[in-house]
């Protein structure tokens, strides 16, 4: 007997994206969970990664083309299926909203994961006013005013580790040089962060929908693991031998980095605010909710260091 409260048939929106490309991976490789699997690309993604494209159509996931701003083409592209898991980037993330719309129409879609991974953009009440989460916010907005049908989850995670581990195009606001043995520890180095893996974000979200929910609105936080910018260091020199050098950007100068940055335009300007908010320690809970979903293993602070090595060398 199939059990309609949980989904069955999944429909990702920016599967070929940075994280998108961890959860449409980790959905197929739960498949046996599921009765259909596919993405929605667009004409321009389908041309740019035809071979990628092509892969995933030989494993069986079904891949549709069409214009994410096109109500017609997201309504018929939603025929099908019950569950929509959008990993639309930051660039695009009120893009949802008609998408949402269409969801909440569908005579088939019951569930919705917005894309939510990352900063929580609701942890105090500071957080209503920091610039890189308007847009979340306002999609927030969006579905508790207009929808009623949809079961909607929210999979907060924190930062990617992959990313925060890496060399940053800005060191200043915090990185890990390999090559160079060198690094740069916001703060004191001592606060705490918790962090979630890019490929833990498709573990977690495969378990959520592995999990029953009844609620309209379910918001999971959820981590691989909490750790000081200290912590990771001494994996690093512990990992490939030999002492870093190391220097420090306290919070203060971040803040004021963070500010010149906005006023000059600065590519980096949303990265500089999401690393203050972090280093400030609002990835941090008494508990996360990986129990409540059955995610008991995920990956390890000692593994990342270990790829994010692989990667630089």
């Amino acid at each position: 007997m199939v059990d309609h409260s949980l989904p069955r048939k999944l429909l990702v929106f920016g599967a070929t994206g940075l994280i998108g490309r961890h959860i449409i991976q980790e959905v197929y490789d739960a498949r046996s969970s599921f009765e259909k699997i596919g993405f929605f690309t667009s004409n321009s993604t389908a041309n740019d990664k035809s071979e990628e494209i092509k892969d995933w159509k030989r494993k069986g996931v079904e891949v549709i083309v069409g214009d994410v701003n096109s109500e017609q083409d997201v309504a018929k592209a939603c025929a099908g299926y019950d569950t929509v898991i959008s990993a639309l980037g930051r660039n695009a993330i009120l893009a949802q909203i008609p998408l949402i719309k269409v969801a909440e129409a569908s005579p088939s879609i019951n569930f919705f994961y917005p894309s939510e991974y990352g900063t929580d953009i609701e942890y105090d009440a500071s957080s209503a006013s920091e610039k890189p989460h308007q847009p979340k916010l306002q999609v927030r907005k969006y579905i508790r005013e207009n929808t009623e049908k949809l079961k909607v989850t929210y999979l907060v995670t924190g930062p990617y580790s992959d990313l925060y581990f890496g060399k940053s195009p800005e060191p200043k606001a915090g990185t890990f040089d390999v090559r160079a043995r060198k690094a740069t520890l916001l703060g004191t180095g001592e606060e705490q962060v918790s962090f979630t893996t890019e490929k833990d974000v498709g573990r977690l979200l495969v378990a959520a929908l592995k999990t029953s929910t009844g609620e309209h609105e379910r918001i999971l936080k959820v981590n691989s693991f909490t750790v000081t910018s200290k912590d990771v260091l001494e994996h690093f020199e512990k990992q490939i031998g030999g002492t870093w050098e190391v220097s420090y950007m306290p919070l203060e100068e971040l803040k004021k980095a963070e500010k010149e940055a906005w006023e000059t335009d600065s590519s980096f300007k949303t990265g500089y605010t999401l690393r203050r908010i972090w280093t400030e320690g609002k990835t941090l809970y008494p508990e996360s909710d990986n129990s409540k979903i059955g995610f008991m293993e995920p990956e390890t602070m000692e593994e990342q260091v270990r790829k994010v090595i692989e990667r630089q060398s």
